[in-house]
């Protein structure tokens, strides 16, 4: 998998910095800074410390089977179109050499919804999808929707229904694919969910803990 993260640091030389402190005990492939400079911190093959505790599909050890790319952003603001164009050659890499497909590039917040929030509501996921770099949908559906054909949806999609509540994986799920929407669970989000469980269902090949 490819996981992308926001620094959420005032900088990218301070995120760079701590990013290189053995001490801090975090790292990552690669982090982008706002001009489109990118820093290979890890190599590809081994084993970054970026995901932490969380889970996607079977992957619960989310360290050993993705590349992590820290953008350098604090969360509150546009992504620059530098950083973007940047990030958006190294996934063409990356997803290249590893065989990656769309579906396997996602948020830190999709497989730790409890405790993440990154790459936040600000990053352009749609644009991703457009290239062929991640996916969306724009089902919509009037009226609301049901908690059971939601979590189950969720869970075929890869959200880790199992250990989070049921709104904080409607609020991870929002925060990527209706980050502007908020209120009560409605038509759209099931309508959405259920679309990208049925053409992108996260462990319809072989996978590994």
């Amino acid at each position: 998998m490819i996981v992308l993260h926001h620094t959420a640091m005032d900088s990218a030389e301070a995120a760079l910095a701590r990013l290189c402190d053995r001490g801090a005990e975090v790292s990552a492939h690669y982090l982008i800074c706002a001009r489109g400079t990118v820093w290979r911190l890890v190599p590809e093959a081994l084993r970054a410390w970026h995901a932490g505790a969380g889970r996607w599909g079977r992957v619960g050890d989310v360290n050993s089977r993705s590349i992590g790319i820290e953008l350098a952003n604090t969360g509150t603001h546009p992504y620059c179109a530098p950083q973007m164009a940047a990030l958006r050659g190294l996934m063409v890499g990356i997803m290249a050499r590893w065989q990656i497909p769309p579906e396997r590039v996602i948020a830190h917040s999709d497989m730790a919804p409890a405790r993440k929030s990154d790459p936040g509501p600000r990053f352009d996921w749609r644009a991703l999808a457009r290239e062929g770099l991640s996916v969306w949908s724009e089902a919509t559906v009037q009226g609301a929707g049901t908690w059971g054909a939601f979590l189950r949806d969720a869970g075929r999609f890869g959200y880790d229904i199992g250990a989070n509540r049921p709104e904080t994986v409607l609020a991870a799920f929002r925060l990527r694919f209706r980050p502007h929407v908020s209120g009560p669970l409605d038509g759209t989000d099931c309508a959405r969910i259920a679309d990208l469980a049925a053409r992108f269902p996260v462990d319809r090949g072989p996978s590994s803990p």
